[in-house]
């Protein structure tokens, strides 16, 4: 593990690691493979719960004719992803230090910081709320104010028009400052408040801090993030049954890695 930062700001709060390699993330991802494995059950009935539910979801909205809002809100949950794997944190941690496992302890987690996992929670949805906002904005400023075309028509639009592709940068671009601003504030600090006794605002700031001393790995690890959830949702999500706990498991050992108080 790295060496402990000195920064006086770290004092009262979580202290950070500093001087990350671009080693680290595929380490991470190699770890949570390992535990993945190592409890195959229970990560992949988490895998197979949180597939189910985007399937779900996204025929809902095809069903009430919606189904453009499908890309969106795919993009979104990224926003919120790191809430809902709060019970693979646990299954890794409780893996690492050989207590028992079972489904029950981990989909009903005792968090050590409740309220403050909760506010954080609401915050992140603040944050997908706005986002789906600002998709609705950038479809007007591009498409004018006609309603969303089906996906099948829309798709098409997108790639082969010069308003679709206009729309399709710019989206990106701005979905993607977004959500890396989302991930250095929740990449850390959720994991953090599951297993730590410490308010939201300090576990955001270590997460920040880490971010911000160590841009390349973490931007590293956002972009393996994005990939391998991407690759999930492409497979019409039956790729986020190895996904989504593969990735989860990965970000307890990125916590555990970073926040050098983690024991």
């Amino acid at each position: 593990m790295a060496v402990t930062t000195g920064n006086p700001a770290t004092e009262n709060g979580p202290r950070t690691s500093g001087h990350l390699t671009l080693d680290d993330p595929w380490r991470w991802m190699s770890a949570g493979w390992r535990d993945m494995w190592a409890m195959p059950g229970i990560s992949l009935f988490y895998g197979v719960l949180f597939a189910g539910i985007s399937m779900l979801l996204a025929l809902s909205l095809f069903l009430v004719e919606l189904s453009s809002i499908v890309l969106p809100l795919a993009a979104g949950f990224m926003l919120v992803g790191p809430l809902f794997a709060v019970g693979l944190y646990e299954a890794s941690r409780r893996l690492e230090h050989g207590e028992l496992l079972s489904l029950k302890d981990v989909l009903l987690v005792k968090t050590e910081s409740p309220a403050q996992l909760a506010f954080l929670g609401a915050l992140l949805m603040l944050a997908l709320l706005a986002w789906m906002r600002i998709a609705s904005l950038l479809f007007a400023l591009f498409f004018g104010l006609e309603g969303f075309p089906p996906l099948p028509d829309f798709l098409p639009t997108l790639v082969f028009s010069p308003y679709g592709l206009g729309l399709l940068v710019v989206g990106t671009g701005v979905g993607a400052l977004i959500a890396f601003a989302v991930f250095a504030v929740s990449a850390l600090s959720v994991p953090m408040l599951m297993h730590r006794d410490v308010d939201a605002i300090s576990a955001v700031l270590a997460s920040v801090r880490v971010v911000r001393e160590n841009p390349r790995p973490m931007l590293l690890w956002a972009w393996i993030i994005a990939v391998v959830m991407a690759v999930g949702m492409a497979t019409l999500f039956v790729g986020m049954i190895l996904a989504f706990p593969l990735v989860g498991h990965a970000t307890w050992h990125a916590y555990r890695a970073t926040i050098s108080d983690a024991d």
